[in-house]
Formats: C-alpha cells, sequence, structure tokens
C-alpha cells in the first residue's frame, strides 16, 4: 500500500460533560497537529497516490471550518463531546466528502483509505482511518 501524508494545525476551544474528564470539563482550548494520510494499492498514472497540492488544499479547507472556534458553540456539535478522536472521525468525513466532490482530482478516485492523526501534544494523540469506496 503506497501512502502520502500532508499537514496543517488548527485551534480550538471547547469543554466536555462528565466526570471522566476532570478539569477539561471546564472550557479550555486545545492546537491541534492533524496528519492526513492519503492511501492507494497502485498508483495513479502519472506515479503518485494524490496531489500534495490539492491534498493540502483540502485539508486547510475542512479545518478552517473549526479553525478559532469555541465548539461548544457549533449548533452542529451541540450534545456532543468534541473529543480529540470524534474530531479525527469529523476531519476524516469531511475530507472523504471533498474526494467524492471531485475536490482532489479525477485521479484520487483510486484512494482506498484515508487515516487522520490529531496531535493534541508531542505525548498523546488520537486517529480515526477507514476505507474510501471505490
Amino acid at each position: 500500500m503506497f501512502s502520502v501524508t500532508v499537514r496543517d494545525h488548527f485551534m480550538i476551544a471547547h469543554s466536555f460533560v462528565g466526570a471522566v474528564f476532570g478539569p477539561a470539563q471546564a472550557l479550555h482550548g486545545a492546537t491541534y497537529v492533524v496528519d492526513l494520510e492519503f492511501r492507494r494499492p497502485q498508483l495513479d498514472s502519472d506515479g503518485i497516490v494524490v496531489d500534495i497540492g490539492r491534498a493540502t488544499e483540502a485539508l486547510k479547507a475542512v479545518l478552517a471550518e473549526f479553525n478559532f472556534k469555541n465548539l461548544d458553540d457549533e449548533a452542529q456539535f451541540r450534545g456532543q463531546n468534541t473529543t480529540t478522536e470524534f474530531m479525527a472521525k469529523v476531519v476524516f468525513d469531511r475530507v472523504a466528502a471533498r474526494i467524492r466532490a471531485g475536490d482532489l482530482g479525477a485521479q484520487a478516485g483510486g484512494l482506498a483509505g484515508l487515516k487522520v492523526t490529531l496531535h493534541e501534544s508531542h505525548a498523546a494523540w488520537a486517529a480515526y482511518e477507514g476505507a474510501l469506496p471505490a
């Protein structure tokens, strides 16, 4: 399996509900470094996994939807703990939608999977990965 990874970051504020979260139940900030890995079993006709420029633009556009926002105030997340794990899946779903919409070019139709990793710090991160429909 071939892969290409692009990286960006975003900053948010949020709080959590539940004793398991301890002090994170209070409003706090997070800066996530995001790695987005594209996978495919064979290189495309240009010999690449995905156009890195388009991949970078797509990730930047998805992250702009959350950057500098308090996720507690976003209607789409009302009643949801926006944990690192949860947000990794949100990013995955939105990038997958951009691939289906053709934002990464026709050749991106050959992508088999994605992995989104959100790094909370140098010592802790979470990820979501899944297959893309053929």
